[in-house]
């Protein structure tokens, strides 16, 4: 799908979807630069005017000068993996395979308090193109799978990493989200998520650096996003999933952060 373009029913992205991912996470157009450091670049945009209430765009930008992007792609797949760098992550498993280069997965988060912890279902794709790789998903639901009672359960419109090789051990990687994280404190919400979103990615570049170790000891050879004839995943099929609309799920109360929040802003003046 394009840019702006409602999803009606499940689709699996095909190739236009893959190259206008990669063209707005090489545009910026339309794009506010919020932060500009060494090897980081934040943009951000807002989606609707009402600052309080609107939703957000991110993209992040990290050179990684000790990585190949190879590793980043391995690293960003593997779910084994991710149990052991990622420290906000509460549980994260495969729910079934879609295509070749498709398939279903849950995942939840740590939020600072008081903010609840999120969790979210999302279809997956992923695409080697040349020295470039993409990965991206966004929200659906499945009926063996319902929202939480101790748990938000947010809304990926549209994320994704876009890999970029700059030879053997160089690359760059872009992380572009368009999410609801729900709540009726998006502004403040947004604070504590863009600025975890910075250090997600230095965990991740961290993380790359100590994969080849840690996989030389953990099934090396298994690698179902490489290798799909590998994957044990069950397959579903596109009927039993349906689009997550933001609008069908409850906002939950959080104005204590906010009200927590502005208290600390003008302690801080």
């Amino acid at each position: 799908w394009s840019r702006g373009e409602t999803i009606m029913s499940v689709l699996i992205p095909d190739d236009r979807a893959f190259s206008s991912f990669k063209e707005e996470c090489g545009s910026e157009e339309g794009w506010s630069l919020t932060y500009n450091k060494t090897d980081m670049t934040v943009w951000t945009q807002t989606i609707g005017g009402d600052e309080e209430k609107s939703l957000h765009k991110i993209k992040c930008r990290m050179a990684c000068k000790d990585v190949p992007a190879e590793t980043m792609y391995d690293v960003l797949h593997d779910i084994e993996y991710r149990r052991k760098w990622d420290a906000n992550v509460i549980e994260t498993f495969d729910i079934g395979k879609l295509t070749v280069n498709a398939d279903v997965g849950y995942y939840s988060w740590k939020c600072p308090k008081p903010l609840r912890n999120r969790d979210v279902i999302t279809l997956r794709s992923w695409l080697p193109t040349g020295s470039d790789y993409i990965i991206m998903n966004y929200s659906v639901k499945h009926a063996k799978y319902p929202p939480k009672k101790d748990m938000v359960r947010a809304v990926s419109i549209q994320t994704g990493y876009l890999i970029q090789s700059h030879g053997p051990n160089h690359c760059t990687l872009t992380y572009l989200a368009h999410v609801d994280p729900k709540g009726n404190t998006h502004k403040t919400q947004w604070r504590f998520l863009r600025g975890g979103r910075l250090i997600a990615m230095k965990k991740i570049s961290k993380a790359c650096l100590k994969y080849g170790e840690w996989k030389q000891r953990h099934n090396p050879g298994f690698k179902p996003w490489l290798y799909p004839e590998q994957t044990t995943l069950p397959t579903i099929p596109l009927s039993e999933l349906s689009i997550q609309h933001a609008d069908s799920l409850e906002n939950i109360d959080e104005s204590t952060l906010s009200e927590m929040q502005t208290r600390e802003e003008r302690d801080s003046d």
